[in-house]
């Protein structure tokens, strides 16, 4: 099932809103910032935190992410993509248990890193035994040239946020 198609948790529904070039969802996860941040810091488990198939695994069999500048593979599926493809995340900001952000790129021919123009952000609070956790899906610096080829931003409709922290949910509250 493609993101597209995802629809989000009835049972414990998000926060959302959408501001100009920017999507925001906000939902509370059962789990400490620590158990959080421990699974958005480790690329083998991001395909966790997707409703879909759209992240198959991490390039990498052992990597941590640990510090901004880092880059982290990732194996990606999108049929509108072609299929398979690969994505190579440059980390923009770290802050362990608080912050974790990303700009996903591919690497051009000539072996330089190339962004789109959009980032990824987690942004985690502790409330009660619990983490809010506010995802924000960012394209405010993607060029009109890379907004076209790819069909419009976003790939995906709001509610796909909302199933994306459905499955954080999950994945960290389940262990």
């Amino acid at each position: 099932m493609s993101p597209e198609d995802q629809a989000p948790d009835d049972q414990a529904p998000a926060d959302q809103s959408l501001d100009g070039d920017r999507m925001v969802a906000e939902r509370t996860v059962d789990a400490p910032p620590a158990a959080v941040f421990a699974l958005l810091s480790d690329p083998r488990r991001h395909a966790e935190t997707e409703p879909g198939d759209w992240v198959r695994g991490a390039l990498d069999p052992v990597v941590q992410i640990t510090e901004v500048g880092q880059v982290f593979g990732i194996e990606m599926f999108h049929e509108n993509a072609g299929g398979r493809y690969d994505m190579h995340n440059r980390v923009i900001a770290l802050e362990p248990e608080r912050v974790i952000a990303w700009e996903p790129a591919q690497h051009l021919p000539d072996g330089t890193l190339a962004g789109g123009g959009w980032t990824w952000r987690y942004e985690l609070e502790p409330e009660g035994e619990g983490t809010r956790v506010r995802l924000i899906y960012d394209w405010s610096a993607t060029p009109q040239v890379v907004r076209d080829e790819v069909g419009g931003l976003p790939p995906f409709p709001p509610e796909f946020l909302d199933a994306s922290l459905a499955s954080l949910a999950r994945a960290v509250e389940e262990g």
